[in-house]
């Protein structure tokens, strides 16, 4: 028996989520479903998006309204159409085998004239974000006087985007004697005066702070050569027409070159760093809410407290000194349910970095390559014509048109105009990626395989679980590579390189790590071997460690960062990786006719790849 039968589903609507796979429910519906059920208490529920708030409250409202009358008996209020499709989508499924349910979904960007016939037909629960709700409410083609529920989802985020006073006038037009059930992440001040001007006595209900959301999450990595880093950046996000995305840079610098070189070059960017006022962070907020802006390029700090549901991808231009922040980064998208795609651009010397943030969050990432100029004019192609066949055509402003139009195609087939249409943007993307290069770096800057035999300098002081770490006298002056350390120490020790973990390949000395099994097979096989005429010298790590072995990291040009990245004392990064701003060449206009400029190859466009410019004297 499905268990939600015993929180008091009944059973027509319990076989219809049976087959949506709902066969236990999840924490916050197993403890809010029950006291919702009785309708006697208003409700305060605080949990993260992706732990299955809508049918924690969507469940009890179809149990507890009256679906033979045809007036608004629920009214929820939510704050972006996605979520607002969502919900009703969720509600009809929900309802499947229950007669005469009717639900609205209203939302800014479609069509308002349905919505009104919709309405005007008969509804028993509205789906609404709120600016769309108010004006359907003040041209009073609405009645919620009889409204029994209010359900504000997601009441921070309805608040951080301003939603606050059209809130106060939608609650204001129902009954004082409804409940209201408010679901929010947080509970900041806005929504506690809320909470408190139209609830009585409200049950409140808190679950853990674990976003379940990000096991929607994919997680995948480029490698490329730092001079073409983003020239791959933009190939990415051109291979991806409909992207939605956040990405990250390390430094404020970083973050404002990167939006200017790709505001230069047609994209739909902007920044948000630390030195924005409260007014410039608040419009660009709008400006990527509103979808205006495609890319929002953030550094972490700035970043905080951003929760916006349709993320499509996060983009970690440069990786974070601390692993928790890609966590927090990567959860930004794949929200309310959703899937989402975390990328990191990475160069050969990264490959550390990636496999310490796999073992962190307990998923493996997916190596992914750089497009090449004939698949992203594919798939910039095709988004056009999917683009076409969706659009909504506004039949009364183009019908005074449509004699013209035809006059100037009649002497063309149809064929004929959906090519010439077709090539329109086609040619133009064939020509700004002809003879675009590879951006992939080749095969031997990699590492020697996809264990990550030799890691790049990386958590030194963490050492894989299961392994040893141990010292050996030789290091790179004596002309090893990571790959040759590895087959040095394999075949003298007569193990298998599966066992080797962690290669650290310093000046003139090496740490690595071994199975804990091996560990003294190795030490007792490197007693009777001499490298050049030196005998080579095993020892445990930690002996070497507490001295003087990691002085030797100083000499190499400074102290070195959690990633194991050289911090530099007076320059506070690498050298700009290019000579001046985006380089014009050409282009082409994107589908929004702005212009874009990029070969392919290194642009010029983000300097700075590591931080901001050694200084010069």
């Amino acid at each position: 028996m499905n268990p939600f039968i015993d929180l008091g589903i009944r059973h027509d609507i319990v076989n219809a989520i049976t087959e949506l796979g709902f066969t236990n429910p999840t924490p916050i519906q197993e403890q809010a479903i029950p006291v919702l059920l009785s309708g006697s208490n208003d409700f305060v529920g605080l949990a993260q998006t992706g732990t299955g708030k809508t049918a924690a409250f969507g469940l009890p409202l179809l149990e507890l309204l009256d679906f033979e009358e045809n007036y608004p008996q629920a009214l929820i209020l939510c704050p972006t159409r996605e979520l607002c499709l969502q919900i009703t989508n969720d509600l009809n499924n929900y309802s499947k085998n229950v007669k005469n349910v009717n639900v609205v979904a209203v939302y800014g960007g479609a069509n308002i004239s349905d919505q009104l016939r919709q309405i005007k037909k008969g509804v028993q629960i509205v789906v609404a974000t709120p600016g769309r709700m108010l004006d359907i409410i003040n041209r009073k083609a609405i009645n919620f006087t009889q409204v029994q529920y209010v359900v504000l989802d997601e009441a921070d985020e309805m608040l951080n985007m301003g939603f606050q006073e059209d809130i106060d006038q939608i609650l204001s037009t129902t009954p004082e004697d409804k409940k209201t059930w408010l679901f929010s992440a947080t509970m900041p001040t806005e929504v506690r005066r809320i909470a408190k001007k139209y609830m009585t006595d409200p049950f409140e209900l808190t679950m853990g702070t674990k976003n379940t959301g990000n096991v929607n999450i994919e997680h995948e990595y480029y490698v490329v050569r730092a001079r073409d880093k983003y020239a791959a950046f933009k190939r990415i996000v051109d291979f991806n027409p409909e992207i939605f995305g956040i990405v990250f840079c390390r430094t404020k610098i970083e973050t404002q070159e990167i939006a200017e070189s790709l505001i230069k070059d047609g994209y739909n960017a902007d920044a948000l760093h630390g030195d924005l006022s409260q007014q410039q962070r608040d419009k660009v907020m709008k400006r990527y809410r509103d979808r205006s802006l495609q890319l929002l390029i953030a550094t972490d700090v700035a970043a905080r407290g951003i929760d916006v549901n349709d993320v499509t991808h996060v983009i970690n231009y440069s990786l974070p000194d601390e692993i928790e922040n890609y966590t927090h980064r990567s959860g930004r998208t794949a929200r309310a349910g959703k899937t989402g795609i975390s990328i990191a651009i990475i160069n050969s010397k990264e490959f550390g970095k990636i496999r310490q943030i796999e073992r962190t969050i307990g998923k493996q990432f997916t190596k992914a390559e750089i497009p090449n100029g004939f698949d992203v004019c594919e798939k910039q192609l095709f988004a056009l014509v999917h683009k076409v066949h969706n659009v909504e055509v506004n039949e009364e402003q183009i019908e005074q048109y449509i004699p013209r139009i035809m006059d100037e195609f009649k002497d063309l087939e149809k064929e004929e105009i959906i090519k010439r249409f077709a090539s329109l943007e086609f040619n133009r993307f064939l020509e700004y990626y002809k003879n675009a290069p590879d951006l992939n770096a080749p095969a031997h800057e990699e590492r020697s395989n996809d264990r990550d035999r030799g890691t790049d300098r990386s958590f030194k002081s963490s050492v894989s679980a299961g392994y040893t770490r141990l010292f050996m006298n030789l290091g790179s002056v004596d002309d090893f590579t990571r790959g040759d350390m590895l087959g040095f120490i394999c075949n003298n020790s007569k193990i298998s390189g599966k066992s080797i973990g962690k290669i650290d390949l310093k000046g003139v000395f090496t740490f690595f790590e071994v199975e804990n099994a091996h560990v003294e097979q190795v030490q007792q096989a490197f007693k009777s071997v001499d490298f050049q005429g030196r005998s080579v010298r095993i020892e445990l790590a930690g002996e070497r460690e507490g001295g003087g072995g990691e002085r030797s990291g100083n000499r190499e040009g400074g102290n070195r960062g959690r990633f194991g990245t050289r911090e530099r004392s007076s320059g506070g990064g690498e050298r700009s990786s290019s000579g001046g701003g985006a380089r014009r060449e050409g282009g082409f206009r994107d589908f929004s006719g702005k212009r874009r400029d990029d070969k392919g190859a290194d642009s010029g466009g983000a300097r700075r790849e590591g931080g901001e410019r050694r200084k010069r004297n």
